[in-house]
């Protein structure tokens, strides 16, 4: 099921917002990017509504960072074009004007490590302060109750004056999730959020972050690895395959043979053992050494995964 609604499209003007009824926060409307040759995003046509939880999958290389990244406006497609909120998302002028409307979460962290864990949270506060309150936050920290609020509620209020480098990767990532409830935005972009932590502690912070979202009505759109995780945590699953959408379905209904045609997987044999890989369809491209090797790690996961499907059905 794709979902293409060509009736919502509102047809946004540089520099002119416009009010709009609908319920879709983003309309990507057929955008494409190209690096040195290598397609990165082919024609990609996907609607977004206002509170969805979405997981991004597919292979290294297929477009997921990228597609996060023009969401972002870190890059611009070289066709197309992407509306928030029904303007034309080239109309946000500066960096706190779009800091209202989205929040970005990578899996470095993007935190202070010398600063205190306070300081770190409360530059989600950037948007709405001047200069001169910036400056005195870095010497007396500014509303520091909402910021202790925030912590509480990822369950680190007592790391609040900790020197941040100190913390573990789970408790950074928890330092990043408590400046996004600072900032407040309509959206979070994920990428790869939790591929630096290990199992446990990926899941916790997978499914304190989804709650965090649904509880304050915001879209989450993350990218993963794990078919697994994006199954457990997320409503609806997009899969990009060589630059384009493969699937877009309610993560309910994503099948093991949908997985396994992804991911070039040929189909289990009776006693759910890999067969073989049909073929590497990357090529020679950026990071093509981590990506093969990440895409292995995927694949003996979803083999696993999918035995366990077949024994549940």
């Amino acid at each position: 099921m794709f979902i293409n609604r060509k009736g919502l499209r509102l047809k946004g003007i540089v520099g002119e917002k416009m009010t709009t009824n609908t319920d879709v926060v983003f309309q990507i409307n057929n955008i494409s990017k190209v690096y040195d040759k290598k397609i990165a995003l082919n024609s990609v046509e996907i609607n977004i509504k206002k509170g969805e939880v979405i997981a991004l999958i597919g292979p290294s290389g297929a477009g997921k960072t990228t597609l996060l990244n023009t969401l972002a406006t870190v890059i611009k497609p070289d066709k197309g074009e992407i509306l928030l909120d029904g303007n034309s998302i080239e109309s946000y002028k500066g960096v706190k004007e779009l800091a209202k409307k989205i929040g970005i979460i990578r899996q470095q962290f993007d935190l202070v490590g010398p600063l205190p864990v306070i300081h770190n949270v409360l530059a989600g506060r950037l948007k709405d302060w001047g200069f001169f309150k910036s400056l005195l936050s870095l010497v007396v920290p500014q509303d520091k109750d909402l910021a202790i609020r925030a912590l509480d509620r990822v369950g680190i209020k007592e790391k609040a004056y900790e020197r941040t480098s100190n913390l573990s990767g789970g408790e950074q990532q928890r330092v990043a999730m408590a400046r996004l409830l600072v900032q407040n935005p309509e959206v979070i972009l994920a990428d790869e959020p939790v591929s630096s932590l290990d199992p446990a502690r990926a899941e916790d912070i997978l499914d304190t972050l989804t709650n965090l979202a649904k509880e304050e009505g915001q879209t989450l759109i993350a990218s993963l690895h794990s078919v697994e995780y994006a199954k457990k945590y997320f409503n609806r699953i997009i899969a990009l395959r060589e630059g384009k959408v493969y699937f877009d379905l309610p993560a309910d209904k994503v099948t093991s043979e949908l997985l396994g045609s992804l991911y070039d997987l040929k189909e289990l044999n009776e006693n759910g053992k890999q067969k073989e890989n049909i073929k590497n369809h990357l090529g020679e491209t950026q990071a093509d050494q981590n990506g093969l090797a990440q895409d292995q790690l995927v694949q003996n996961e979803l083999v696993h995964y999918m035995k366990e499907l077949k024994e549940d059905e």
